[in-house]
């Protein structure tokens, strides 16, 4: 059913009512209760009705559902003016949420990015579209975490060609080319900023090195636009050979270094039963093959890895800078110290446990997310009958897959076949009986009652 006195939220540009239709501004002249930013209401005081209730929703987005109720129930007219089109990373389609989609007109303007693609005669249409309009997190940092301001950019910029980004105060053009230097971009894209758009100082700039930018200033409000001039590359995801990364090469141990054997680390990630959204955990990461290809497997998900020593945590690092993954946290330290900081994970790997392997997994068997696995390696007859014994203490689902793989060998003018010392796979997940973590509990809770 129509409502018969929504709030109309109305996409406002920075030319003020010039960029209003003239519905959309009859409207805003006879509402009772405007909300608007505070630059959006001083640039449209005079089109705003002496007796107007006005509200500034700038850090008070929450209030805002409760200010257009009162007007409701008061059966006043109200406003609310947003920046370009209020559904493209705007507050249309939170107050719809908050409110009803029915209790809500939205008029929208055009966007700010489809405006800025217009002035360089750039087609959008294939275009990815971010936000970094958020809570300022400071400068991006090689492996920071899904909660930082700037992570779905960096995350953008592996999956796509072009990219269309909404910026803010805090995260300005020149932050942005930073984090682009930082994931070792910067000879891969091209930027645009254009500045003050629909106003006498507007100003586009074209064809900038990220690698310049990042040392500029430019003039705000303004939207980046990232072009990608190299080809991206299309990496292997799962499967790749040993030797693609680099590894500790202690003394006795042949031609092989400290690394999850190719097959050994293939039936693993196939275990996990990773998921594009996947947040894994890596525990013993060594030179952090298995979680790297789960990064690459979760491109919308995340891996949390820790490796105690310094060494492998070095090299780890640089096998993370070398595959280009930017939703993979590397740490250095002892689990399980540091892991009530990481968020509840869809799957652990335990490829080394530093002699605590009965706390880590009854600490990952609670922490595991419904239907979760946890996939442990071991080499040794003690880890793994320590691993069981844990496991049938905690009433977990478990099973152990021995593995032994032999590979091909040239002796003379021929090939023998030699054989890999055997690995035990232990795969877990929790018991119907054990306890779930509180965020999975309500998780639950809230689909059973949907």
């Amino acid at each position: 059913m129509t409502d018969p006195q929504p709030c109309r939220v109305i996409g406002v540009l920075d030319d003020g009512a010039a960029s209003l239709s003239p519905t959309a501004l009859a409207l805003l002249r006879r509402a009772d209760w405007v909300i608007g930013g505070a630059r959006t209401l001083a640039l449209l005081e005079d089109d705003i009705a002496p007796h107007a209730q006005r509200r500034d929703l700038t850090g008070q987005l929450s209030a805002v559902p409760g200010w257009i109720a009162a007007a409701r129930e008061a059966g006043q007219t109200s406003v609310v003016l947003a920046t370009g089109d209020p559904l493209c990373h705007g507050i249309a389609s939170y107050l719809a949420s908050r409110l009803c989609i029915e209790a809500v007109e939205v008029l929208p303007n055009l966007s700010t990015v489809q405006l800025a693609c217009a002035r360089l005669g750039l087609a959008w249409q294939d275009a990815r579209i971010v936000s970094v309009h958020s809570k300022d997190a400071g400068e991006w940092h090689v492996g920071a975490e899904p909660g930082h301001g700037l992570y779905a950019l960096a995350q953008s910029l592996r999956q796509h060609d072009r990219l269309l980004v909404l910026t803010s105060p805090d995260n300005t053009p020149g932050r942005i080319a930073r984090l682009i230097v930082a994931e070792g971009l910067g000879d891969d894209f091209q930027m645009a900023v254009a500045e003050r758009l629909c106003t006498p100082d507007e100003r586009v700039v074209a064809e900038l090195s990220p690698h310049d930018a990042a040392q500029q200033t430019f003039a705000d409000p303004n939207v980046v636009v990232l072009v990608r001039s190299q080809v991206r590359p299309q990496p292997v995801r799962m499967g790749l050979a040993d030797s693609a990364y680099h590894q500790r090469q202690p003394k006795g141990l042949g031609d092989g270094g400290l690394i999850t054997k190719q097959e050994v680390r293939a039936v693993s990630l196939a275990r996990m039963q990773l998921r594009a959204d996947s947040r894994v955990w890596d525990i013993g990461a060594g030179s952090g093959s298995v979680g790297l290809e789960a990064a690459r497997l979760c491109p919308q998900g995340h891996v949390w890895a820790i490796e105690k020593n310094e060494a492998d945590h070095a090299i780890a690092g640089q096998n993370a800078r070398a595959f280009g993954v930017s939703n993979h946290t590397l740490v250095h330290g002892k689990a399980p110290e540091g892991l009530d900081a990481w968020p509840d994970p869809d799957a652990v790997f335990i490829g080394g446990s530093g002699g605590e392997l009965q706390e880590l997994i009854a600490l990952c068997l609670r922490r595991l997310r419904a239907g979760g696995w946890l996939v442990m390696n071991f080499v040794t007859l003690e880890n793994l009958a320590s691993a069981t014994q844990a496991l049938q203490g905690q009433g977990a689902v478990w099973d152990v897959l021995q593995l032994q793989a032999a590979r091909s060998k040239p002796i003379l003018h021929m090939h023998r076949m030699a054989a890999e010392n055997p690995v035990w796979i232990v795969c877990a997940q929790r018991g119907e009986g054990s306890a779930m973590p509180a965020a999975s509990a309500v998780q639950t809770a809230q689909g059973e009652a949907a």
